[in-house]
């Protein structure tokens, strides 16, 4: 019997109220009407070890330890999320895609927090191995539209995140380093202007995955 092709790997990245989430599991309907079965996922989490470290870092918790404690954490929690969720859907011939990735890593400790480089470079060798994304979504929006985006969907009770919490300094800074990173890897990268409706959005992400990934020649057992 011939063993089923791998499936393929897509990440969706940007800043806080981007609409990542809501991106990632419009993407999968979309995925699951060409017929094909997809895993929808998330960072940090996506797997039960994973999960528990989400609770630290986004508490704010792991912050005392610095960039650099943060980043390990992360990484951490990322060869978890692979090892328990990613590569075993990939193996079976199902799609993954993860609402974040290894790029956050690289914007939020990286870009954002200037921790160096190299560490980060060999962080992410040791937690991804050789596993990349096939392509890599980057939702973009101004900072102002995004952090109002995120107070709005916590409600006004709801404090804060690690992240959310943060000034509009550092969430520039982090628009920059996500396209930063599409510049340098345009084959793998697509940015997706956010600052549009869910519906305008999505018409513009399946487009860019059916050009370059075939949803739908991949599901007749075709090379994309």
């Amino acid at each position: 019997m011939a063993k089923k092709p791998r499936g393929r790997f897509i990440t969706l990245e940007g800043g806080e109220g981007a609409g990542k989430s809501t991106q990632a599991r419009r993407l999968a309907a979309q995925l699951e009407k060409e017929g094909l079965s997809v895993v929808v996922t998330r960072e940090p989490g996506g797997s039960p070890g994973a999960e528990k470290l989400r609770e630290v870092i986004l508490s704010g918790a792991a912050k005392p330890l610095g960039p650099a404690g943060e980043a390990i954490l992360f990484a951490a929690a990322r060869i978890d999320h692979i090892d328990a969720t990613i590569a075993p859907a990939l193996e079976k011939g199902q799609w993954v895609i993860s609402d974040r990735f290894a790029d956050s890593t690289r914007a939020y400790q990286g870009a954002a927090s200037n921790l160096d480089p190299a560490m980060i470079a060999s962080l992410e060798r040791i937690a991804l191995g050789p596993l990349r994304p096939d392509l890599t979504l980057i939702l973009d929006l101004p900072v102002e539209i995004g952090i109002a985006r995120a107070a709005e969907r916590r409600g006004p009770d709801a404090q804060a995140d690690r992240f959310e919490a943060e000034g509009a300094a550092f969430h520039e800074t982090l628009r920059r380093a996500f396209l930063d990173i599409a510049a340098a890897e345009p084959e793998r990268c697509a940015v997706v202007a956010a600052d549009r409706s869910a519906d305008e959005v999505a018409r513009n992400i399946w487009a860019i995955v059916a050009k370059r990934l075939s949803p739908s020649a991949a599901r007749k057992g075709r090379k994309p």
